[in-house]
């Protein structure tokens, strides 16, 4: 299984975006994709978020599970900040819940935010589609 951040998504549904459109359609082919709930809601609240396009997001990720923020990924986000916040390098709050997740699921990150993501210890990166 791998953990789709916003900006993956985004690109994979606009479908010129390739080769992300083509690698996030396999993904959700195999039963191999999930997303966050952070990453829906940033995907739902989004200012390009019409009438239209949240009938394509339901339809394109009807099938994709949404995991959810729990304690444990709370917990896990909290001490990737203090650790950031520690030495000077904050992430923005729904990165770090988003990380929680993918730690507490075991799950690598699909991201073009590598440079944010990848000061987290522990946070398994997935490599970006060529």
């Amino acid at each position: 299984m791998v953990v789709a951040d916003t900006d993956v998504l985004i690109d994979a549904l606009d479908a010129g975006r390739q080769p992300m459109f083509t690698a996030i359609g396999d993904l959700i082919a195999q039963g191999e994709l999930a997303t966050t709930a952070v990453n829906l809601f940033e995907l739902l609240a989004g200012s390009r978020t019409s009438v239209d396009r949240l009938e394509l997001i339901q339809a394109e990720l009807g099938p994709v599970p949404v995991l959810p923020v729990t304690r444990g990924a709370a917990d896990l986000a909290a001490a990737a900040s203090r650790y950031l916040g520690a030495r000077g390098a904050n992430l923005a709050v729904p990165d770090l819940l988003i990380a929680g997740v993918c730690l507490a699921s075991g799950y690598p990150l699909l991201t073009r935010n590598a440079a944010h993501f990848r000061r987290i210890p522990g946070l398994e990166l997935a490599p970006l589609p060529k």
